[in-house]
């Protein structure tokens, strides 16, 4: 009989809110364990900031692993690649040969893609979605269509040029009425050759390589982009992003199977946040919304745009769990809620007329119920469990209890160490 040689599973990160959660910090604390990261969906609308001894680094397509110089950074499949904004990031780091991947069958963005993101959104008026207008949402109707253009294609200049013009040539009406013009054949031509002549030693089969470097007991870590809530399928639609950001977005994302994720660890801020339009129950807009904005720093990593914030959203958070199948949370910015003489969480929703303790698929109809934990001074910096405040710890437990996911992390700080391991 034939023994199967078993694998080493992979490891899975997965934003448990609107995104903007501090994946980043969390990836990149791990990936010094790791012996590759592996990013799975989303586009360059995504940012991960990371702090490490005082020094920014905003990320938006390469994984986090680019801050441990022993870790391998895949860019998967299920990722669309803008190949202007990839070079533009790769220029921070040095020697990125051998160590950035990039997959051949991940989708192109082309600049016509961000004309067409831009004009349909101020075509949109009032019920704009609140893009950030960086072609991510047309890249994926062209790849759903059948009708985008994948990383591979940069090996044959010629035919990808061609296969473009002609996809001009066929929607030129639709073009033409959203005033986007169309780049001549030698334009086009130039600017792909210059996406290829950078890019092309780092596109290979990435699927086959996740599926080695498992196979060879590597251990690696899978991330994803946004969070839950802004899923296509599962989140606030139509407010949404426009893949799936789910765990199970790996497996589509990097071509892996189900049996191959590991631990799946959720990631929360103690708060919530929201950029863009959509429901967001928890939204506070007075005095509170404003200092959390405040002491969170809460403006977007790619826009800047100013974060909407409001209260931890229990009901929503539970609900995310579930659907990810998260092992444990980490919670971020806890140091975020110091100095609040009171802290609420909502623990149950008031939806036509009941109360609830589930996510609906409406979510814009329902009112939220709170519970209130008085507030602390400080857990800025603190690094052990039995440093914090004991308030700090009743709303830990009761966070806990009410989302049923046990906590395996707590962030106090945007620094890499101030971080309390359970």
């Amino acid at each position: 009989m034939t023994t199967i040689q078993s694998s080493r599973k992979a490891d899975l990160i997965v934003g448990i809110q609107w995104g903007d959660e501090g994946k980043g910090k969390i990836v990149d604390l791990l990936a010094q364990k790791y012996d590759a990261v592996a990013r799975y969906q989303g586009g360059h609308n995504a940012g991960h900031t990371i702090w490490v001894d005082g020094v920014k680094y905003a990320l938006h397509l390469i994984p986090s692993g680019v801050l441990n110089p022993e870790a391998l950074n895949i860019i998967g499949n299920g990722v669309v690649v803008c190949p202007e904004a990839l070079i533009k990031e790769m220029k921070q780091f040095d020697k990125l040969e051998g160590r950035l991947f990039v997959s051949e069958s991940a989708h192109m963005i082309l600049n016509y893609h961000i004309a067409i993101d831009q004009a349909k959104e101020k075509m949109r008026g009032e019920k704009a979605i609140g893009t950030t207008g960086r072609g991510i949402g047309p890249s994926y109707a062209d790849k759903i269509s059948r009708s985008g253009h994948r990383m591979g294609e940069l090996k044959d200049i010629d035919l990808l040029t061609e296969s473009i013009i002609e996809h001009f040539e066929q929607n030129a009406a639709v073009f033409k009425a959203m005033d986007i013009l169309l780049p001549s054949k030698e334009e086009l031509r130039t600017e792909l050759t210059g996406y290829a002549e950078r890019l092309l030693p780092f596109v290979c089969n990435t699927t086959k390589m996740a599926w080695d470097l498992m196979k060879n007991d590597k251990k690696v870590l899978l991330e994803g982009a946004q969070g839950t809530l802004l899923d296509i399928d599962h989140g606030t639609y139509p407010y949404v992003t426009s893949s799936s950001t789910i765990s199970a977005g790996a497996c589509t994302g990097l071509g892996i199977s189900p049996k191959d994720i590991g631990n799946i660890t959720g990631i929360v801020k103690a708060y919530c946040t929201r950029v863009g339009n959509g429901p967001f129950p928890t939204e506070e807009f007075g005095a509170a919304g404003d200092r959390l904005r405040e002491q969170g720093h809460e403006f977007g990593t790619t826009t800047g745009r100013p974060r909407r914030c409001g209260w931890f959203d229990a009901v929503a958070c539970k609900h995310a769990s579930r659907i990810n199948g998260c092992d444990e949370l980490s919670i971020m910015k806890l140091d975020v809620l110091d100095g609040f003489d009171e802290v609420k969480m909502c623990i149950a929703y008031e939806y036509e007329g009941r109360q609830i303790d589930y996510m609906p698929s409406d979510i814009e109809n329902v009112i939220p119920v709170y519970k209130n934990f008085p507030g602390w001074d400080k857990t800025e910096g603190v690094r052990s469990w039995a440093e914090l405040p004991e308030t700090a710890k009743s709303y830990l437990k009761f966070l806990e209890k009410v989302t049923e996911t046990k906590i395996g992390m707590i962030s106090t700080s945007p620094d890499r160490n101030d971080t309390i391991l359970l």
